[in-house]
């Protein structure tokens, strides 16, 4: 899968982290996949297989949309959406519904569920259908501008330019998507793990030390001669902060 992110996932946070989606289905095929997509936007994603573990996770993940399948093990989609909204009652919910089940979409609309999607689904759909209802919150924001800043630090996605305090910075392709993935999480700490798979979009069986070496590619263009952004948390990753 190509890791440069589509201009148009610009939703996040107020507070800049990136939104959360709780996806709720007992196919883990169709999890994994839907749970793909949606990193790919950019969103941390949370998956649960049971109507139980779907209450819990929403209870702890606070998500600020969910996808919810009508059909689950324990019990259905719609005692899933009763029970979440006793704890966040504007949390918007996109039902997963059968081809032809016509009265699971009528009682999830009437039940409070804010849209339905028929199996099999694209997953542009998807994710397409919970953009919308995200916007429609006061939790998201949607960033379209197309230029990333964090402190004095700026990144244009469109033209790929990088300037730091007005002087223009030089990357490669790879140094690019590894500072990209920096700013748009700024302040928050990211795994090793976190920016393999992000970046370079697999697991290298533990060569996490190119993770540190692209680090100090960038370290040496974005920080030299300058108070540093770029921060090692020691045995926790790396995180990018506005200069003090």
């Amino acid at each position: 899968m190509n890791t440069q992110q589509s201009s148009s996932a610009k939703l996040q946070r107020l507070d800049g982290s990136p939104v959360r989606v709780l996806v709720v289905d007992d196919e883990n095929n169709l999890t994994e996949l839907l749970g793909m997509a949606l990193r790919y936007e950019g969103w941390e994603v949370r998956t649960a297989a049971t109507g139980v573990a779907a209450v819990r996770a929403a209870r702890e993940f606070q998500p600020d949309a969910v996808a919810l399948d009508m059909m689950l093990p324990d019990f259905d989609g719609l005692e899933v959406l009763r029970r979440m909204r006793g704890d966040n009652p504007n949390v918007p919910v996109l039902f997963l519904t059968a081809k032809d089940a016509v009265e699971d979409r009528v009682a999830g609309l009437t039940a409070g569920g804010d849209d339905y999607v028929t199996k099999p689904f694209s997953l542009e759909e998807v994710v397409a259908r919970l953009r919308a209802l995200m916007r429609r919150t006061a939790v998201v924001t949607d960033q379209s501008d197309s230029v990333l800043v964090v402190g004095d630090l700026s990144m244009d996605e469109d033209s790929h330019e990088v300037s730091r305090g007005g002087e223009q910075i030089n990357l490669t392709a790879t140094e690019f998507e590894l500072l990209r993935y920096l700013m748009r999480n700024p302040k928050r700490v990211l795994s090793k793990a976190q920016i393999l798979d992000r970046v370079w979009n697999y697991d290298f069986g533990g060569q996490a030390n190119v993770v540190e070496l692209y680090i100090s590619y960038l370290r040496k263009k974005i920080d030299a001669g300058r108070e540093p952004m770029i921060h090692t948390m020691r045995g926790v990753g790396y995180v990018l902060k506005p200069a003090p």
